[in-house]
């Protein structure tokens, strides 16, 4: 029973470390000692607990958007924003927030996975709602306001499944019980999308 016990705390102890997602190795010595880890240094480790993989790499508009600073290139797109989510029956705020997290207001941004322009549209969703051009603003926001609606209709206007599903895609949303996914990435995408969200609500730029 002990060993069991110390099987269970070392794997729990792992899994709350601060990459919480980190894959965990394991192997059992000589004198029947079980060793984890979640950065093998020693070939006998095999691998115990696969983490999830992040979906995307992290959005450095993130940080911009702490700053602030694009409310400049925000005021240039208010007129089009309106006018795109009404047509997409969505909320210009939501459109606004996202793209000042997605892209700070820059409609050449392109992430290290290659979603691209104001709501930083991957390829295939910008094929799948059929915009030609994603540097172009309007294309592109019509596209991001097109698929926020779907996934409004999705999850019932539930905007965490809505937010995290347009970060992390559809599938990790289901596939965690249509929860946020166990990203670090989603999990800091959501609130900030939020927050900014609640402030566009009352003042749109």
């Amino acid at each position: 029973m002990r060993v069991l016990c110390a099987t269970v705390i070392a794997i729990v102890c792992l899994a709350a470390a601060p990459r919480a997602v980190a894959d965990i190795y394991a192997f059992t010595d000589q004198d029947g000692v079980t060793h984890y880890t979640n950065m093998p240094d020693d070939s006998r480790y095999a691998l115990l607990i696969k983490a999830p993989p992040e979906p995307h790499p992290e959005h450095a508009a993130l940080a911009t958007a702490a700053r602030g600073d694009w409310h400049e290139r925000a005021a240039a797109y208010s007129g089009m924003i309106d006018r795109v989510a009404r047509t997409a029956e969505v909320h210009p705020a939501l459109v606004r927030a996202v793209i000042a997290v997605e892209s700070a207001f820059d409609p050449k941004a392109v992430s290290r996975a290659g979603a691209q322009g104001l709501m930083q549209l991957l390829p295939s969703t910008a094929k799948r709602y059929g915009v030609g051009n994603p540097f172009d603003p309007e294309q592109n926001t019509r596209g991001g306001a097109r698929y926020l609606s779907y996934l409004l209709k999705r999850y019932n206007n539930n905007l965490e499944l809505v937010l995290a599903a347009y970060n992390a895609g559809e599938d990790a949303v289901d596939r965690y019980g249509r929860s946020i996914p166990p990203y670090r990435e989603t999990r800091e995408y959501v609130p900030a999308v939020l927050k900014l969200y609640k402030q566009f609500l009352t003042r749109p730029t």
